[in-house]
């Protein structure tokens, strides 16, 4: 028995691969196509690992996915492949198109046909889980209820329209074609390997390099931030015991304004990694121009997944993020390999 990982030398993807194989002796075939955000030193220590196995690849590339069923027959498929940062769906949409809409298809296209060719006892244990975010769903009031898996989509960038595209893709390859699918709708990850385009690992990057925080608008704008080891155990839960056809919502139960979040960090790293003037993180703090379309609020009742799957996320926000903080500080090595000159050049146009 196998899984198939897509988009694994990710953020969340690698994460997911490491636990999966910290946990169980299940192996892995990872794909990824290795654009600026997928990266090998994410999977660190799994070159000798004969339970992974680590493939090149595109999930719009459908003879290639076609021939990696065939040849590893996988029980299930996880399919974190996407094109993710709301910023550069701005700038250049076609991309995540081309990602998180054609290559979900194409990818669905590919476990349909391999499904067909299953035995009925493997055909009942397949599954095609999906990994999707919070933000197909919208903004949210601040007296809004937080989003529930019966909320209507109203997707407002060009990266959450890609993405709801995507999951009503995966419900419609279940309702007509009877592929046994999941869909996970996630908040706000922070964590480990995270690229530093996103705020956390960004303001952290930044601190430390000695250069400006910037805050988006007011930093009012709320989100709800989920560690993302504690997304990996929701995403093995769902693939052990959820139900095919249906969709689940998880959410870290921590809603912070964005503001929040850079002061905690300053706070801590005033703490971890003291300034060398003694002046506090706080100090380099600036508030920029709000970047287009930009949601208010995200926040996921996440009760379907605790009260059906008996899953809930085992670390506050309080305690993730100072794990986050430690871990970049112990990994700089990991934080300068993939600042290169393309990543500061984005960074410098993005937020100047």
């Amino acid at each position: 028995m196998t899984i198939l990982v897509t988009g694994s030398a990710g953020f969340i993807g690698a994460n997911f691969v490491l636990d999966w194989l910290a946990v169980g002796d299940e192996p892995v075939i990872s794909l990824d196509k290795l654009t600026y955000a997928g990266n090998l030193a994410n999977l660190k220590g799994l070159e000798s690992d004969s339970r992974h196995q680590f493939v090149q690849g595109d999930i719009t590339d459908k003879q290639q996915l076609a021939d990696l069923l065939q040849e590893h027959r996988p029980r299930a498929i996880i399919n974190f492949a996407a094109e993710s940062h709301v910023d550069r769906s701005i700038d250049g949409p076609e991309e995540f198109v081309q990602t998180n809409v054609v290559g979900t298809f194409r990818l669905l296209e590919a476990a349909l046909g391999y499904y067909r060719s299953l035995s009925e006892d493997q055909a009942s244990a397949f599954r095609f889980l999906h990994v999707s975010t919070d933000e197909v769903y919208g903004s949210l009031e601040p007296t809004d209820p937080a989003f529930c898996e019966e909320k209507k989509y109203e997707p407002n960038s060009p990266y959450s329209a890609s993405k709801a595209a995507s999951d009503h893709f995966v419900r419609a390859y279940h309702h007509t074609y009877g592929l046994p699918v999941l869909t996970t709708n996630c908040s706000n990850n922070y964590g480990p390997y995270h690229f530093p385009e996103k705020l956390i690992p960004l303001v952290i990057h930044n601190a430390l390099s000695g250069k400006p925080l910037p805050i988006y608008g007011d930093g009012q704008q709320v989100r709800d931030w989920l560690y993302v080891k504690d997304h990996c155990a929701a995403i093995r839960r769902v693939l052990e015991a959820g139900t095919p056809g249906e969709t689940y919502n998880v959410g870290g139960c921590n809603e912070k304004t964005n503001l929040q979040v850079v002061t905690t960090l300053c706070d801590i790293l005033d703490q971890e990694s003291p300034r060398a003037d003694g002046q506090s993180y706080r100090d380099a703090i600036v508030f920029i121009k709000d970047r287009p379309g930009h949601d208010r609020r995200y926040a996921v009742d996440a009760s379907k997944i605790c009260r059906e799957l008996g899953w809930s996320p085992a670390e506050t926000f309080e305690s993730g993020i100072r794990k986050t903080v430690r871990w970049y500080l112990d990994n700089q090595d990991w934080v300068t390999h993939i600042t290169s000159g393309a990543y500061r050049e984005w960074v410098s146009r993005q937020y100047q």
